[in-house]
């Protein structure tokens, strides 16, 4: 193999792999993540539906953290919903069945879960 083909194979090679490596998609972590994994720990779930216009705000609220977030779309599980007695939409329930019934907003699912808010959201 002469020292050309081996150079152009070296550096075909070299631009594959970079052009692979960068179409990848980077872990883009949000804002509250962490916000909302404490929420997942503490076992507290938002009951909604997707044609919720207060559910959709209090989702866009967490960002891309919202799918740590534990919730139930009631029209897909309406037996769960019935179940916790959701009348409406968004319902905030707690492990100790403190409910919370309507647009919380990160401040006050915060304050009454424990869970710490980044400094730029309190």
């Amino acid at each position: 193999m002469s020292k050309k083909v081996l150079i152009a194979s070296v550096f075909v090679v070299t631009v594959l792999f970079l052009g692979i490596s960068l179409n990848f998609p980077k872990k883009v972590e949000g804002k509250l993540d962490l916000f909302a994994k404490c929420l997942a720990d503490k076992e507290v779930t938002m009951y909604g539906a997707a044609w919720c216009s207060h559910c959709q705000n209090e989702k866009a609220a967490f960002g891309n953290s919202f799918k740590f977030v534990p919730y139930v779309e009631c029209p897909e599980n309406p037996k769960e919903c019935l179940a916790k007695e959701v009348k409406s939409y968004p319902t905030w329930i707690f492990p100790d069945e403190r409910r919370f019934v309507g647009e919380q907003g990160l401040k006050k699912l915060s304050d009454e879960s424990g869970c710490a808010l980044p400094q730029e959201n309190q």
